[in-house]
C-alpha cells in the first residue's frame, strides 16, 4: 500500500491525530450564529414580561420613596410646630407686666395642661403677688430645640431665655439668661406646657 494512497470521499482516514483536551474544544466546529436568536412567537410576551416587571419595580421604589419623603416632612413640620409654639410662650412667660398680673397668669393657665397647670394653679396667689412685686421684665427666647420625642406625643425641648429688667430707679439694666426644659402636649389642635424645669 503506497503511503502516497488517495481517501476516496467519505471514506475514513487511516490516523487520527490525538489533540490536547485544551485545543479538542477550539476544533469544534462552531454552532450557526441563529441559534440564540428568539423566536418571534415568544419574543413579545418576554419582553412585555421584562418590561412589565421593570415598571413593577420603578413603582415599588418610587412609592418607598414618596413614604419616607412624607415621613421625613412630617416630622420636620411637627418639630417647626412645636418649637414655635414653645419659643412664643417662654417668650411671653419670661415678660412680667406688675400693672396686668391677672391676665398675665390667665395667659399661662391657657397654655398649661397636666402637673404644670395643677401647680400654676395651687400657687396662684403666690404668683399673683410675685408678678405685683417685681419689676417690668422684657422676656427673649434665645434658642429652642427637640431633646426627644415620648411615646404619649408629647416632646422635651430645651430652651435658651434671656430676661432684661431694670433696677428700682431705672438706671442700671440687667440682663438673665436662664435655661429650660419644657414638656409640650399635644391636645386637640393646640400645644399646651404640661412641664417646666429650669436647668441650674
Amino acid at each position: 500500500m503506497s503511503p502516497r494512497r488517495q481517501i476516496p470521499p467519505g471514506e475514513e482516514p487511516l490516523y487520527v491525530e490525538q489533540l490536547p483536551k485544551s485545543t479538542l474544544w477550539s476544533r469544534l466546529p462552531s454552532l450557526p450564529r441563529q441559534w440564540w436568536k428568539p423566536s418571534r412567537r415568544w419574543a413579545v410576551p418576554a419582553m412585555a414580561v421584562v418590561s412589565t416587571l421593570l415598571a413593577a419595580g420603578a413603582v415599588t421604589t418610587s412609592s418607598l420613596v414618596l413614604v419616607e419623603h412624607k415621613s421625613q416632612h412630617n416630622e420636620a413640620m411637627r418639630d417647626v410646630d412645636v418649637l414655635g409654639f414653645v419659643r412664643a410662650f417662654m417668650t411671653g412667660f419670661t415678660t412680667l407686666d406688675p400693672f396686668h398680673a391677672n391676665a398675665y397668669f390667665d395667659r399661662v393657665m391657657a397654655n398649661a395642661t397636666g402637673d404644670f397647670a395643677k401647680q400654676y394653679h395651687d400657687k396662684q396667689n403666690e404668683i399673683l403677688v410675685q408678678i405685683a412685686r417685681a419689676e417690668p421684665t422684657k422676656g427673649n427666647t434665645l434658642a429652642v430645640g427637640v431633646e426627644r420625642w415620648n411615646d404619649d406625643g408629647s416632646a422635651n425641648v430645651m430652651v435658651a431665655t434671656d430676661v432684661t429688667f431694670k433696677s428700682p430707679d431705672g438706671k442700671q439694666k440687667f440682663d438673665n439668661t436662664n435655661r429650660w426644659v419644657v414638656t409640650a402636649q399635644r391636645e386637640g389642635n393646640q400645644w399646651k406646657i404640661s412641664s417646666m424645669q429650669q436647668v441650674i
